[in-house]
């Protein structure tokens, strides 16, 4: 697939966004002490990043103000829910911004952390099945992409709240959010690579054969059957080269997930100080970015088998 580049950021700064959250709405349910500005200002971030996320997002529709229709098909389409969900998630954490006080009441302070956290596991998981309900893309449709989706936004979450935290000196914060991000960017690094061991060893079921109605056993491509260019040969080929993929996946292990895991591991046990968490969140945004891009390129359209040769 050749991903654009909004839906990359779309995913990532909503999960961002969305992971903050439920850190957060963690640390709170765990009566974990934090000044109710800081509390507030943590939100903030998280719906500016799921703003970001719902703005990128129009970028790559043909026709912008049309978007609203896409949540016509809410009873069938994981598409048309995610639009649903997305803006009431928003609407959720502006409500517990605007509430967070030390005055606030008991109720208030429990429900919407716990309402936060349902409404992102949510979120999530719509956002996910757009991609894993698509059988006859079989690098995604696996539970594993609804597994991905919402740990590696925990782990960008949890990471940018450990980094928010050593910025106020919220030390109690810190010392729930720097081990619970090594944690979850742990388990997300795991369950990546046990997707991309999966499809790796994917034997796909649609053939060059099946793709053009030609029975011959012996079957080869030497052209993509048109002289120019289709939206075929623009929206489903990257056109990057093996090796560039696999540069690619470097930098999403390392950046995403090994240099961010030492860091907040280092803070964890004390062996680095409180501003590496800082550091750390830095260096996973581009791997996330890169993680996120490879997810849509790896994934093999059938159509492909009929357009794989482009010149």
């Amino acid at each position: 697939m050749n991903p654009a580049f909004s839906v990359v950021v779309f995913t990532t700064a909503a999960g961002a966004g969305q992971g903050l959250a439920v850190a957060l709405a963690i640390a709170l349910l765990a009566a974990v002490p934090m000044a109710p500005s800081f509390v507030r200002a943590s939100l903030l971030v998280a719906i500016v990043l799921l703003v970001i996320g719902l703005a990128s997002s129009f970028l790559h529709l043909g026709r912008p103000l049309r978007a609203w229709r896409a949540a016509a098909m809410w009873r069938t389409s994981w598409l048309s829910r995610e639009v649903i969900v997305l803006p009431a998630f928003i609407a959720l954490v502006a409500i517990w911004w605007l509430t967070a006080r030390e005055s606030a009441s008991t109720l208030a302070r429990l429900a919407l952390p716990f309402a936060a956290i349902v409404a992102a596991l949510l979120l999530w998981y719509c956002t996910a099945m757009i991609y894993a309900c698509l059988r006859f893309i079989e690098e995604w449709a696996h539970p594993l992409t609804v597994v991905n989706f919402v740990l590696l936004g925990v782990s960008s979450g949890t990471i940018l709240a450990s980094a928010l935290a050593a910025l106020a000196g919220e030390t109690s914060a810190l010392a729930l959010a720097a081990p619970l991000a090594l944690v979850v960017t742990l388990a997300a690094w795991a369950s990546r690579s046990a997707a991309w061991r999966r499809n790796a060893a994917l034997r796909h079921r649609s053939t060059l054969q099946s793709a053009t109605g030609i029975a011959s056993a012996r079957l080869a491509q030497t052209s993509m059957g048109m002289s120019a260019g289709s939206f075929n040969t623009r929206e489903f080929f990257h056109r990057a080269s093996a090796a560039a993929l696999l540069r690619i996946k470097g930098i999403a292990i390392v950046l995403g997930f090994a240099l961010p895991s030492l860091l907040v591991a280092g803070v964890a046990v004390g062996a680095l100080p409180d501003f590496a968490c800082v550091a750390a969140m830095v260096v996973q945004a581009p791997g996330l970015i890169a993680d996120r891009w490879l997810f849509f390129a790896q994934a093999k359209h059938p159509q492909n088998l009929y357009y794989q040769v482009v010149s």
